[in-house]
């Protein structure tokens, strides 16, 4: 029963991939096709913009934050603290995200810049 669904999960992109590959525009790139249209002129600057390392760090940071927070938010309702056990696994947990907070600080990864 579930090599027919195996072989149905791996058939079933496949024929896509082909469809789409056999229906799909054919695009021939070149210099001029990938480049910014101005008028007719040559690009005077460079199409991209450049991307600060230091915000998307930020970002991380922030998301790998937020995911812990959404992890302590249940623990009271899971854990129903009672017991030893659930104030030794909060403080550790609390050890944990305290830790990584003074490293990115001691790395100077919170230091915003402009």
């Amino acid at each position: 029963m579930y090599l027919g669904v195996w072989i149905l999960s791996a058939l079933i992109p496949v024929l896509l991939y082909l469809v789409s590959y056999l229906i799909g525009f054919k695009v021939v790139f070149s210099r001029y096709k990938s480049s910014p249209f101005e008028c007719g002129f040559d690009p005077s600057e460079s199409s991209r913009v450049p991307f600060s390392f230091r915000f998307f760090l930020m970002a991380v940071i922030f998301l790998v934050f937020d995911v812990e927070l959404a992890l302590i938010m249940p623990i009271p309702f899971v854990l129903g603290g009672t017991g030893w056990f659930y104030y030794f696994w909060l403080g550790g947990f609390f050890l944990i995200l305290w830790g990584g907070t003074v490293y990115e600080w001691g790395e100077g990864a919170l230091d915003w810049m402009i």
